[in-house]
């Protein structure tokens, strides 16, 4: 049904969320959404005891698992990336990040890089909120860990609700990471219709087309109508502020391409002499 209708609603990809990859049937979502010209993108977050900026071995052996199961899972069902909190935790940390943690960290997203570029899957690293990690809060962090990693192949997937909550200036982050960011998610402040809360999206459509930004925009929105409890849980979705996501899918659509056509449209007017 989810797929139907993205294809309705004129979108093209869809993001699926790796909480049981077991009890769905992937050859068959392949097939539908090859069929419907709708490309798939994947996004998790690992448990704590699958932690890789764990300092205990045996978190860190078992996320790096989790996290090459994943890219296959990704692969297998005709995907093009793997995003989300891949490189902790997803959880309300009660510690301090750690050196060693990072580094562990690092190793390990550094590992599963490479085996997404060998199942030819990108790898992109959501920066989240202080709520729901504690290693990359902001887009600095999230540029000098990739750094860290060696590789080319593992990106920034930055978030307009996390990054109204943690970065200074959030147009200016995305200026600041450039052609490092491989996937961007468009949400409210409050985590529904596009227009209801306080994000500056004008700001933000701006510097998407100042950095030249190719890659794919999606829309976040939660409700625990139609999210899975575990994750309305993790992302704090204490009440709801819509039930029916059809008229939200439709309305999403309309306004990304109306803000969109406005930063061009003030680009434009500023380059008329």
């Amino acid at each position: 049904m989810a797929l139907n209708k993205t294809a309705e609603h004129g979108y093209r990809t869809i993001e699926f969320a790796y909480l049981r990859p077991e009890k769905f049937n992937l050859d068959r979502l392949a097939k539908l959404a090859q069929s419907l010209d709708v490309e798939i993108g994947v996004t998790m977050g690992l448990p704590l005891d699958k932690d890789v900026s764990s300092e205990d071995a045996s978190a860190v052996s078992a996320g790096k698992q989790t996290l090459a199961d994943a890219v296959r899972a990704v692969r297998d069902i005709g995907g093009n990336k793997l995003g989300g909190i891949l490189y902790s935790a997803h959880t309300k940390y009660n510690r301090q990040p750690t050196k060693k943690g990072w580094d562990n960290s690092v190793a390990a997203i550094a590992a599963t890089g490479e085996v997404a570029r060998q199942a030819n899957v990108d790898l992109v690293l959501e920066v989240v909120n202080r709520f729901e990690t504690n290693l990359l809060n902001t887009t600095a962090q999230g540029l000098k860990f990739i750094a860290e990693t060696g590789s080319e192949h593992v990106r920034l997937h930055l978030d307009t609700f996390h990054m109204n909550i943690e970065e200074a200036n959030p147009a200016a982050a995305i200026r600041l990471a450039g052609d490092k960011i491989g996937y961007f998610h468009i949400g409210e402040s409050n985590r529904g219709y596009l227009g209801d809360g306080v994000i500056n999206f004008d700001l933000i459509f701006d510097a998407l087309l100042d950095i030249d930004y190719k890659h794919d925009i999606v829309f976040e929105s939660f409700s625990t109508t139609v999210v899975d409890e575990g994750l309305s849980l993790a992302c704090a979705i204490w009440r709801d502020t819509w039930e029916e996501n059809d008229p939200l899918a439709a309305h999403a659509k309309r306004y990304i391409e109306l803000k969109y056509d406005e930063a061009k449209r003030r680009r434009a007017t500023n380059a008329r002499p």
